[in-house]
């Protein structure tokens, strides 16, 4: 891996640069994907032309020597609406096997590509798919840009390393102003993991950033946080029946919603693909990850107590309740109660907690709890507790910050609780799960 002697950060006020592009206000929708020509077409440009250089846009500008980096070959970390990315040109194969390298990023495992526009999508797909296939077509028009991937055929063009050696290829269009404003200026897709080191929970600040990826690479662009949090939904359309492969930033019942997605499923949920989770074509199927420098243990109580309730007609929009939660768990635990020999057990999630060790608590849901985490300094020690938020959709945008804030407040236990998987919930549990080594 190529070693960078320093890592510079740059800020970009994402307010000012919607502002320089009133182009995106007044766009329309992504256009419908029209019939393939009778005769073949001409082959699409191999780069889209950038926009004219932005005298007038101040802020833009300040994505110039990100650009300059890219354009050179090299990789560049900057901000989407899910997580930050770790850019490169993905029609560059020496500058895919960067991010690769930065990351310590195994080769099977695909990357997603991000572009502008339609039009620069269609660019990637081989002659005999020229545009972009009609099964989503509404799906794009309700979520582009936004937090949504697809998978497409793949031409030659995108080199095999950024698909795992697959013939499709993951594509999304991000919504955030300064993902856009850099792929415009490059005029090319970039191909972009999560910028964090491989396994490790995802970044949604820039200083989460610099702690992976300090000396790996150049430069860092801070456009502020993430206002998903979680990363993109992955749709496998090109599937007899379509597949969530990855749920995330767009829930189930939304994607089920759009025409030609009626029947969809989701991988693990509705079924599971030994073939495809061996060698999967999209990020997130295979390996272990969102893990910080402590043990995780996820506490499931909270989860099926609401979709108990759910099956009884009421309606929970939030992972707590006044009776239960993950603290109360915990206490019972530490006091030799409620103990359940036959799971991995709220006591064998304290036994790892040594003594003088420090005890993290990430609670979701509104409910203040009865038995606040004070109570558990005299049975355990040190206790750092968290609330994620009252909705899971607060949930998923502060949930990878609040792994990596108690991780650096030194806690070698965190205590996860969980919430019912409906709606945005389907991705933070689907998350929580890879992250955790334990369930109680």
């Amino acid at each position: 891996m190529q070693q960078i002697t320093q890592t510079s950060v740059a800020v970009v006020d994402p307010e000012r640069l919607v502002l320089e592009w009133p182009e995106w206000s007044s766009a329309p929708a992504p256009r419908q994907p029209a019939p393939a020509p009778a005769a073949p077409a001409a082959p699409p440009p191999r780069h889209m032309p950038p926009p004219p250089p932005p005298a007038d846009r101040p802020e833009t500008a300040k994505l110039d020597a990100a650009v300059a980096l890219l354009r050179a070959g090299n990789v560049v970390a900057f901000p989407t609406e899910t997580v930050y990315g770790l850019g490169a040109n993905a029609l560059d194969s020496s500058a895919v096997a960067k991010i690769f390298a930065a990351k310590g990023r195994p080769s099977d495992n695909p990357l997603i590509v991000h572009v502008s526009s339609v039009a620069m999508l269609e660019t990637l797909l081989p002659d005999s798919c020229p545009r972009l296939p009609p099964v989503y077509a509404d799906l794009v028009s309700r979520f582009w840009p936004g937090p949504l991937t697809v998978l497409v055929p793949r031409s030659d063009k995108v080199p095999a390393a950024v698909t795992a050696g697959h013939d499709s290829v993951a594509v999304r269009m991000p919504s955030h102003p300064v993902a856009r404003a850099l792929i415009e200026r490059c005029g090319f897709p970039l191909a972009a993991p999560s910028a964090n080191t491989s396994g490790r929970p995802s970044p949604t600040l820039a200083s989460h950033v610099l702690v992976d990826l300090a000396g790996r690479v150049p430069l860092i662009l801070d456009g502020g946080p993430c206002t998903s949090g979680v990363e993109s939904t992955v749709v496998d359309g090109l599937r007899a029946v379509p597949a969530i492969l990855r749920p995330g930033g767009v829930t189930y019942e939304q994607v089920r919603g759009a025409v030609g997605m009626e029947a969809v499923t989701v991988y693990s949920k509705h079924f599971t693909d030994k073939a495809l989770e061996a060698a999967p074509t999209t990020p997130g199927m295979k390996y272990r990850h969102y893990t910080p420098n402590a043990e995780v243990v996820l506490f499931e109580a909270e989860a099926e107590a609401e979709a108990e309730a759910e099956r009884d007609g009421e309606r929970h929009t939030s992972g707590g309740d006044h009776g239960h939660s993950v603290v109360a768990s915990v206490t019972d635990a530490a006091l030799g109660k409620g103990l359940d020999s036959g799971k991995a057990g709220n006591g064998s999630a304290i036994q790892t907690a040594t003594p003088g060790a420090r005890l993290g608590v990430l609670r979701t849901g509104s409910a203040v709890t009865a038995c606040p985490a004070d109570a558990l300094q005299p049975a355990i020690g040190n206790v750092e507790e968290e609330h994620l938020g009252d909705t899971a959709e607060e949930v998923a945008r502060h949930l990878f910050r609040g792994l990596r804030d108690l991780e650096q407040r030194g806690c070698t236990v965190i205590l996860v609780e969980g919430i019912s998987d409906a709606d945005h919930g389907l991705a933070v549990m689907n998350r929580i799960r890879k992250a955790a080594s334990r369930v109680a």
